[in-house]
This record gives structure tokens, C-alpha cells and sequence, in this order.
């Protein structure tokens, strides 16, 4: 009995959903590393790749947990994390590199105090054992969010092949800033509302 508890255990560990992300998580410090040395385009270019993987990555691993029935407990906590992981790492460098600079700073700044927000609202919220479902606005936030990034990592590379492809980045970049604060307060008064209902 105590083996087979094991291989249980393992094999949801193991999924194929849950290698997704594992390679999500994986790919952040080398998009990273890429961004790093910005100024030279074929290293935008990696970069882009990478994240372009890793974003769809993102779509995948739900996608398959749900059809192969391979939903679990560590790829419920790891998926979200791996998300804010990447999202958070590509805009610190993009600000690092001065693709995202002056006034949309302040966008920047939206995105990552949401996301601490939510985290914090979650973690306080798992504690009274109340969720808080992921909402269709919020998804449609994140895949936003994502083809963003992607236009600014591409960045002035881009722009040599597609004009204004920063300037579409920033565009786009703002408009996901907008979704965020509105789902920001979203899920803020939800918990509000579970909070004073208990």
C-alpha cells in the first residue's frame, strides 16, 4: 500500500502539465540571462523565443491537466507562481534596459503591486479555506499582458524589421496595466466580501 501511495504521488508530480511548468519556471533565469545583454538584437531575439514558449507553456499545462485529468495539488500552487515569476523577471529587466521608462513606470508598478496584492489576498484567503476562482477577465488580463512583453523584448530589434513595434509594445503594455487594476479591485472585493460574510 505504501508503494503504490509513492507512485501515485510521483506520477502527479511528473505530469505532463506539471513538466510545463517546471520548464516555465526553468526558462525565467534564461530569459533573463538574454535580456541581460539587451543591447545585442540576436539575444532579444533568444529571449523572445523563450518566452514565447514559456507563455504558451502557460496555456498547455491547464489545458492538458484538464483533458488528460491530471489536475493537482502542486500544479494548482505552482502555476500561478510561475506566471508572476516570468511576468515580474522580464519587466524588472525591460525597466533595467530602459524599454519600459518615464511614465510607464507607473504600468509597470500596477502590474507588480497587483500581483502582490492577489498573492497576499490568496495566501490570507486559503488560510479561512475560501477560493477564489481565476475570472474570464482575468485570463483575458494575462494573455495581454503576455503578447506585451513579448512586442517589448523584441524591442528595438524588433523595430529594424516592424516600425513601432516598441511603441505597440508600450500600447498594448498600458492597455494590460488597465485590465490589471480593474482586476486588482476585482478579486480585492471578493475577498472583502468573504472576509465580512465570515
Amino acid at each position: 500500500m505504501a508503494m503504490t501511495t509513492i507512485s501515485r504521488g510521483s506520477g502527479r508530480t511528473s505530469s505532463v502539465p506539471n513538466l510545463l511548468t517546471y520548464g516555465r519556471v526553468a526558462a525565467v533565469p534564461v530569459v533573463v540571462g538574454c535580456l541581460f545583454w539587451s543591447e545585442i538584437a540576436l539575444m532579444r531575439w533568444v529571449a523572445l523565443g523563450l518566452f514565447i514558449a514559456a507563455a504558451i507553456t502557460d496555456f498547455l499545462d491547464g489545458y492538458l491537466a484538464r483533458i488528460l485529468s491530471q489536475q493537482s495539488a502542486l500544479g494548482r500552487m505552482l502555476d500561478p507562481i510561475a506566471d508572476k515569476l516570468l511576468v515580474s523577471a522580464v519587466l524588472m529587466m525591460l525597466v533595467a534596459d530602459h524599454t519600459i521608462s518615464s511614465y510607464s513606470l507607473a504600468a509597470a508598478i500596477v502590474i507588480l503591486c497587483r500581483e502582490i496584492l492577489v498573492s497576499g489576498l490568496r495566501e490570507f484567503l486559503a488560510e479561512l479555506k475560501v477560493s477564489i476562482p481565476v475570472s474570464r477577465i482575468a485570463k483575458w488580463k494575462t494573455t495581454l499582458q503576455l503578447v506585451a512583453l513579448g512586442f517589448l523584448i523584441a524591442g528595438p530589434a524588433g523595430d529594424q524589421i516592424l516600425p513601432k513595434t516598441t511603441e505597440m509594445g508600450l500600447a498594448l503594455f498600458w492597455a494590460s496595466a488597465l485590465l490589471t487594476l480593474y482586476t486588482g479591485w476585482d478579486y480585492l472585493r471578493a475577498g472583502i466580501k468573504q472576509i465580512t460574510e465570515d
